[in-house]
């Protein structure tokens, strides 16, 4: 990683890697370093998600039988991971919302 690169910040209480397929994995890191390197990525990778808040993506990684969703934001020194989940509906659910945006209020108040 160059010193230009934004590093990853997992807000967690404790990172758990989910149980990826290796080719998932492979999406998923090669996706996030674009991130890192400031390429922006649109559908069918990622999507906008201003209802979590400003600058707040969706980034979608197909795995076998899963579809897994990694919601992030775009600060302007690093990438910010909201939370990881596995979606199994079209709409995001609310508490998986509503938990992205208290990830943020708390991230900002450290």
């Amino acid at each position: 990683m160059s010193s230009d690169d934004k590093p990853l910040v997992w807000l967690h209480g404790e990172l758990k890697s989910p149980p990826f397929s290796p080719g998932a994995r492979l999406e998923a890191g090669f996706l996030l370093r674009k991130l890192q390197l400031g390429e922006t990525l649109i559908l069918p990778h990622a999507r906008p998600m201003p209802i979590i808040g400003p600058r707040c993506y969706e980034l979608r990684i197909n795995d076998k039988k899963v579809t897994w969703r990694i919601v992030y934001r775009i600060d302007p020194d690093a990438i910010v991971i909201l939370h990881v989940f596995d979606k199994k509906t079209a709409r995001t659910p609310k508490q998986i919302i509503e938990l992205c945006q208290n990830r943020i209020k708390f991230y900002g108040s450290i």
